[in-house]
This record gives C-alpha cells, structure tokens and sequence, in this order.
C-alpha cells in the first residue's frame, strides 16, 4: 500500500542538511553549508520589480500555466534548443519537482536511474510505484551512463516502456553529459523516453550548453525553472516542455495537475514573464564567471593524492572522494567531517552510491553572491584574492576539509 511506502521514506536528505545546519548555527557553532544547494544570488531586479507589481493578482491563472507565460517559455526555449516549441508545449508547475512527481505516478513502466542521481528522484520513483533500475555510472564517463548500459537493460524486455532521468549539468557531481548522441540512438530505437532536468543548464561554464533533445526531441521531456540561474528557488516556479509526439503524457500530468495544485500562484507567473522576455545575459554571464572560478579554487585546493575529484562544469557542486579505510559509509564520513570540521556535506549513498563508496556531494555556494556581482564586471578575472574577499567561508570551510582530509 502507498501509506506503507510513505512510512518507509526519510524527509529530503537536501532539506534535511540545511535544517541541521542551522540548528548549529543557532547552538553558536560555526558551519560552512555545503551540504545544501541553492543559488548565492539575488533575483534580477526586475524581475522582483514586476512581482511587486502584480502582487494583487488574485485569481486562479489555467492549470496550465498563464498563456502568456507559456508563450514567453516556448519562444526562449526555440531559439535555445533550435526547435520550434509552441506555448501549449509547455505546462507550469509550482517547481519543476512537483511535476517530475507527477510524471512518475502517470508513468506506468521501468525507472533508469544513474547513480549519482538527485535526491528526489528514487524516493518519487517509489512513489509512483514503478519498478527502479539503478546503474552505476564511472568518473571517467563524468559520472553518466553510457548508451550500452542502459541498452543493457532495456533488452532485457525490450516491450516495456522506460523512463530516464538524465541531469546535465549534474547534481551532484557538477558534470556535463558526453553521451548525448548515444542515449539518444537507444531512446528512438527502443520505447525509451528521457527526462532531461536541464535546471542547471544557463549555469555551464563552457556556456555552451548542449540538450539531449537537440539530437531526440521527440522523446525528450525537457524540465526547468526559475531557480538555480534565477536565483528564484523560494518562489517555486519549475516548467516541463513535452514535444506534441507525447501529448499523451501531458493530457494526463494536467489531469493529475488539476487534482492536486490546481494553478502556479498567480503574482509569481506574472513576474516570470519578465525573466524570459527580458535581457539577463549580464547577469547570467556574472553568476556563471562567478561559480565557475569558485568552483575551480575548491576543486584547485582540495584535490591530492586522498581526494579524487573532478573539475566542476556547471552548476555549484562537485563531488570529492576521499580514500581511506576508516569508516564504513559515506554517511559515517560526512558525520565525522561535520563534527571535526563544521563543514556540512551530503553523503554519496544519498545519490545512490553504495554506502562503502566514500564520495560526498559538496556545494561551494555559501557565500553572498550579489556583494560579489556588485564587485565585478563581465571581463574582469576573478582572482584568487576576490575570492579571499567575497567567498571567504568557502575558502575557510574547504581548508578545513582538506586538513582533515590529510589526516586520515
């Protein structure tokens, strides 16, 4: 039954951190949160601008989402992916979260999940009572699957229906996919539909963001939102783009839509339309210069012949892996770091690696991002020293984490 499945599940490992860390916090112990990802920077000015001005919207907006919204969705999204997306492509959801649960009770067949994968993922998964299949994925791939495994499984019973879940930029290993072509040979081979969380994509340091759907659309459900490159988490507004070949699905995710949230709250899908029909190439170029650098001063400084890690490519985390034999899981290490260190981090077991696997998730964003933003232009380097000055917490927490690391 659903209510045992429900008993069996723990609260988001995600949330959960950033409530402990802030019990800390309040007990007077000082913490370096890396342990929960979200955006450093403020939301555009006018974007908040517009928010303020559409505060007395009142009324219930489509359960699709505000035409006008979807339509500003569609058009920035066409001249992103080069593919013609039209406004009733498009469903509006309080976060994309919400609606990727939606699709996993309206699926009815197998689940792929790459381990790492996020969080939410598996626990939803179970949720929609579909049967899960986790596939190990290798640093050297940059921590995604490769078109043979997921063939592997899939030839298994080649009549079933799968769902993929495939997140580039990753979190929580901050990697790019490089297997795009390939994924996309076996999904229009076989009855595979991929689910492309492209929430970090505005953020990829190369600024040349690649999407699965540029080689599948026709299988690709693409889901993003305001959060990460808006800064917008808190305001929880996440979309799906899903192609007319799977009208199908979206007919039943706003089915289930109009049973459950109903509508996006009315003054927040407003004050998006300015988020997608303005200019914020400033801004996003500064937040991407920014993470970027942080990103590679943690990656820089915490690497060694202990800590196996991979150069971020996008987003705000990567993923170290600390070799030793002193502990048994990965969620016994990261209790020991916090304790010792202050520094707050995600065991790799919450991403779907085995336990024994000594990897944690690492998000270098606790830091003020719009004093920095302030502090810089688009051609300006950002040095070791502006990173001194304008992420000094990140700078203090990873050389406490890699004297630890040293001693083990």
């Amino acid at each position: 039954m659903l209510k045992n499945l429900v008993k069996d599940l723990k609260p988001s490992s995600t949330l959960a951190i950033n409530e402990t860390s802030k019990q800390l916090e309040q007990q007077g112990k000082k913490i370096f949160k890396f342990g929960f990802g979200q955006s450093p920077f403020k939301v555009p000015e006018d974007v908040v601008e517009e928010l303020k001005s559409n505060a007395s919207q009142n009324k219930y907006l489509p359960m699709q989402g505000l035409e006008e919204l979807r339509e500003a969705v569609a058009k920035y999204s066409s001249k992103k992916k080069n593919y013609n997306y039209k406004a009733n492509n498009v469903i509006i959801g309080p976060g994309s979260k919400e609606l990727m649960f939606l699709l996993h009770v309206i699926f009815d067949g197998e689940i792929i999940l790459p381990a790492p994968s996020w969080v939410s993922y598996a626990p939803q998964a179970i949720l929609g009572r579909n049967k899960i299949q986790i596939l190990q994925t290798e640093r050297e791939n940059n921590w995604f699957p490769t078109g043979a495994q997921i063939e592997k499984i899939i030839s298994k019973d080649k009549d079933k229906n799968y769902l993929l879940f495939l997140n580039s930029p990753n979190n929580p290993s901050g990697q790019v996919c490089n297997k795009l072509e390939e994924i996309s040979e076996i999904a229009k081979k076989y009855n595979l539909i991929i689910l492309s969380d492209e929430i970090y994509s505005e953020l990829t340091f190369s600024k040349n963001f690649k999407s699965i759907s540029s080689y599948c659309p026709e299988k690709t459900i693409i889901s993003t939102g305001l959060s990460k490159w808006c800064g917008a988490g808190g305001w929880r507004l996440g979309y799906f783009i899903i192609p007319d070949e799977l009208n199908n699905i979206k007919n039943m995710i706003n089915v289930l839509a109009s049973e459950t949230f109903s509508a996006v709250s009315a003054p927040i899908q407003y004050a998006a339309i300015k988020a997608y029909e303005n200019d914020h190439s400033n801004y996003i170029t500064k937040s991407v210069n920014i993470l970027s650098a942080v990103g590679k001063y943690v990656f820089l400084n915490l690497k060694s012949n202990k800590v196996l890690i991979n150069e971020p490519q996008g987003g705000f985390y990567l993923m170290p892996e600390f070799l030793n034999n002193k502990f048994k899981t990965s969620s016994d290490m990261c209790t020991d770091i916090l304790n010792n260190t202050g520094v707050a981090l995600l065991p790799g077991s919450d991403f779907g690696f085995n336990p024994d696997k000594m990897l944690a998730r690492l998000s270098f964003t606790d830091f003020d991002g719009q004093e920095f933003m302030k502090n810089i232009d688009e051609t300006k380097k950002i040095d070791e020293n502006l990173i001194n000055k304008f992420a000094p917490k990140v700078v203090e927490g990873v050389n406490k984490l890699k004297n630890w690391s040293e001693n083990l």
